[in-house]
């Protein structure tokens, strides 16, 4: 591995979940040659304590770009999964100069003004529903994908925690509109019902700008396909 082929991956993760639900991903990117850093956002994960009615969107992104400054961070890989999409799309407008390339794994692609809740309006009602029969301002975890391994479940469910409603109802502002950064999508094609993902893969699959590529995975191919997810990645990256 020669040293300008090691890349350093930033992760923004996804709802629930924190940096921990990467923990498969490290020794794979190690013996590869890459650098992963999985930073968490306050109120999830190890930063669980940190929770609070305020937290929103911007916060997570603002976390994200502490990692980038504070890490000197630069020629970044950036990966969004998920919710970790919204995050990714906000931190990319704000530290274009720092970033290589964008990875989008089974995740939201915002544009301009656009929430969470304004690209998934389907789990709208659920989610307020299941926030107000809480504590008020936060969505407890959804289920896993069918093909989560029972030891991985359990590792799941003694780690993931609730999500701050604010998160998916902020709307997302960019600075300067329409990334032109390479950008590629990974979808993942053992979809639910609902298929909250569809939308983007049908986006990017016919949008300029884009590498479209399919999984055969579920929704977390960090946790349910590691090896897989890897090799794409180094794919895209090559």
């Amino acid at each position: 591995m020669t040293a300008n082929s090691s890349k350093t991956f930033l992760v923004c993760h996804g709802a629930w979940s924190a940096g921990w639900a990467w923990k498969k991903m490290h020794p794979l990117m190690q013996a590869a040659g890459h650098r992963l850093v999985t930073p968490s956002y306050t109120g999830l994960g190890e930063r669980a304590h940190l929770a609070h009615q305020g937290l929103d969107l911007e916060a997570h992104i603002q976390d994200m770009l502490n990692v980038v400054s504070y890490e000197d961070l630069r020629d970044i890989v950036l990966v969004g999964h998920s919710y970790g999409g919204m995050v990714a799309t906000g931190v990319a407008d704000r530290v274009r100069e720092r970033i290589a390339q964008m990875i989008y794994i089974d995740a939201f692609v915002p544009r301009d003004g656009q929430s969470l809740f304004d690209l998934n309006e389907a789990a709208i009602p659920n989610m307020r529903e299941a926030a107000r029969s809480g504590d008020g301002w936060r969505i407890p975890p959804m289920p896993t994908p069918p093909d989560t391994s029972a030891a991985d479940i359990e590792w799941l469910s003694a780690r993931r925690v609730a999500m701050p409603i604010k998160c998916f109802e902020q709307k997302l502002k960019l600075q300067h509109g329409e990334t032109t950064l390479p950008r590629s999508y990974i979808y993942a094609t053992r979809i639910t019902p609902s298929d909250t993902f569809g939308q983007f893969a049908r986006r990017t699959k016919n949008e300029a700008g884009w590498r479209y590529l399919e999984l055969d995975a579920s929704h977390s191919p960090n946790v349910t396909a590691p090896e897989a997810l890897m090799a794409m990645l180094q794919e895209i990256v090559a």
